[in-house]
């Protein structure tokens, strides 16, 4: 997460911004604040950037909608200065594939939310909650959840799945926030997007 915010408008930053790199949404109500509590965080929500014909596409999964693609142009009116850029697979040399990452967050379109999954996840970082119950925290590659995924499952499943790189080696997809995604050496911190 960045100890210092730096503000830009899109069309500023439009040519800095890559395929599959994650935006990172600070929300402010009270299942944002949920999340944000539980992930040990600021963000509650998570998306991945897509590029087409040069238009710049939020590609995510999000609660009362379900997967969908809406313009990055579209998300930064509704929500100025609260979606943070962070390229993904900055600090690594693993051959990341962004097409692909890409490709994999795109199959989500029309899924619905995982509200069962985002709430369990949740739970299982609430402290005094994981002392009660032993879980099993790894996926095994390849492996899918057998309910529709959350904002950050998501995007952990399209880097690891798609990109052929786990943002998060250390716990799986159905249980990783946003939260997790911000701390991941993953991912680098960009910039913030106050306005199109």
């Amino acid at each position: 997460m960045p100890s210092i915010r730096i503000n830009r408008n899109l069309h500023e930053v439009a040519g800095e911004i890559r395929k599959a790199d994650l935006l990172l949404f600070r929300g402010a109500g009270w299942v944002s604040r949920l999340i944000q509590s539980a992930g040990r965080s600021d963000y509650s929500h998570a998306a991945k950037a897509d590029i087409w014909n040069t238009e710049i596409y939020c590609c995510e999964v999000r609660e009362l909608k379900g997967g969908r693609i809406v313009t990055l142009a579209s998300q930064v009116q509704k929500f100025p200065g609260q979606i943070d850029v962070f390229a993904s697979a900055a600090n690594t040399q693993l051959g990341y594939h962004r097409d692909q990452a890409a490709s994999y967050m795109r199959r989500f379109a029309g899924q619905d939310y995982g509200y069962w999954s985002v709430a369990k996840a949740a739970l299982q970082h609430l402290p005094g909650v994981r002392l009660l119950f032993k879980h099993d925290y790894q996926l095994e590659n390849g492996a899918t959840p057998d309910r529709p995924p959350f904002c950050s499952q998501a995007c952990a499943m399209a880097d690891r799945n798609g990109g052929t790189c786990d943002p998060v080696p250390e716990l799986a997809d159905r249980f990783t926030l946003p939260g997790d995604l911000a701390h991941s050496a993953f991912y680098s911190y960009k910039f913030t997007l106050t306005g199109v």
